[in-house]
């Protein structure tokens, strides 16, 4: 397992990638005017613009790419495996080494933290700051945490 700097030859793996796990894991949390507003979200566009600023990370096991975690000063996002790699460290690995990038340079993290992804979150240390919620296509509502990490000294 190695964790790299995207690539542009990565961008259509890392859209992938968002696509698969929002449409497999989002529809049981999320109504669909929600679930089609992260995949909008994620779009090529703002993948390839973050790539291009070296922002996304991936990480790959015997040569496949099969997760990734966008790092933009010290907010962590975009942080996505493929659903039949759940569960097998790859996301914690993820969530490692985007923690270490931040707090090299910043005291705290801060993500949105969306539904399926919360419970994660709050046992590895993350506390809820802020809670929020977007209206949608259909009169949906994307409901999400805004959650913070404090840097230990």
């Amino acid at each position: 397992m190695e964790i790299l700097k995207a690539k542009k030859t990565d961008l259509d793996i890392i859209k992938y990638i968002c696509d698969t796990t929002i449409n497999k894991i989002y529809p049981k949390y999320y109504p669909k005017g929600a679930v089609d507003f992260f995949i909008n979200h994620h779009s090529l566009e703002h993948i390839k613009a973050d790539i291009k600023n070296g922002f996304v990370h991936i990480i790959k096991d015997e040569d496949k790419i099969i997760g990734t975690v966008t790092v933009k000063n010290n907010n962590m996002n975009r942080l996505f495996v493929l659903p039949e790699y759940h569960k097998k460290g790859y996301g914690k690995a993820l969530i490692t080494f985007a923690e270490e990038m931040i707090f090299k340079k910043y005291d705290s993290i801060i993500i949105d933290a969306s539904l399926p992804s919360k419970s994660l979150y709050l046992k590895i240390g993350f506390k809820e700051i802020e809670y929020d919620k977007i209206l949608t296509d259909n009169g949906d509502y994307l409901c999400y945490g805004v959650m913070k990490k404090e840097k230990l000294n």
